[in-house]
């Protein structure tokens, strides 16, 4: 059975590195992208490849449509084309709307929301040539409660979940499953910035009483790309409780 092969965006740390191990882990053939961090999306292929997977490494911006375009060219020459293919590419912004600049509302849109277009835009072709395929997309508990000082991020990550519904019937009589991952409170690098105190609080909120891990995250994006399933257009939660 010829090897099978994934593309992760944002995949330089945090959920996107786990995800994109988890998947060489399982054999696939592993392509990765990130927009600054180098040094790290060079890791991260070594890391993979230490499973004996080969890895395509891109250093590009999944907003910019010519960007994606030339990463998924790489991919069809070196891999053929695309299975699974996980969002995961994204930045947040912390503040009130009011002190937001145009600027970086336009930014945020662009990576978090265009990224997803761009990508599911060029690997649906290939998907529906061979009958078959899965988009992940990663999203947050925001995207369906919505939060005070990310309005913006909120709005992206709520644009996700409803293109991933909609998208999921588009797609279902070609086979093709579409799902979404609303993250909770996940300890990456993302909530670095918050305080002693202020973890200790969100965590007091949280049932399950901790933050989730990447891997956790991982685990269950693979659970949704390695197999035939009946499901698609959910927007599955995975926050211990919080939401």
């Amino acid at each position: 059975m010829s090897r099978k092969t994934v593309l992760v965006t944002g995949a330089s740390r945090g959920i996107g590195k786990a995800i994109a191990i988890k998947f060489a882990r399982k054999g696939y053939n592993v392509a990765i992208s990130c927009i600054r961090n180098e040094d790290r999306l060079i890791q991260t292929k070594k890391e993979i490849e230490n499973y004996q997977v080969p890895c395509l490494a891109y250093m590009g911006d999944m907003g910019d449509m010519d960007c994606c375009k030339e990463l998924f060219a790489k991919i069809k020459k070196q891999f053929g084309g695309i299975d699974v293919l996980v969002n995961n590419a994204g930045v947040s912004y912390i503040g009130l709307l009011q002190d937001m600049s145009s600027e970086d509302w336009d930014k945020i849109l662009h990576m978090n929301l265009t990224s997803v277009f761009n990508c599911c835009k060029l690997a649906i072709p290939y998907m529906v040539h061979q009958k078959q395929g899965k988009i992940i997309n990663i999203s947050s508990v925001w995207g369906v409660a919505g939060a005070s000082c990310e309005a913006a991020y909120s709005a992206t990550k709520g644009g996700i979940n409803a293109l991933t519904k909609a998208l999921a019937k588009e797609l279902a009589p070609s086979n093709i499953q579409v799902n979404a991952v609303a993250c909770g409170a996940i300890d990456t690098e993302m909530n670095q910035w918050m305080s002693e105190e202020d973890l200790i609080a969100l965590v007091d909120e949280i049932p399950a009483g901790r933050l989730g891990k990447a891997e956790e995250v991982a685990d269950l994006v693979y659970h949704l790309g390695y197999k035939e399933s009946y499901l698609t257009g959910q927007i599955i939660g995975l926050d211990g409780g919080w939401i």
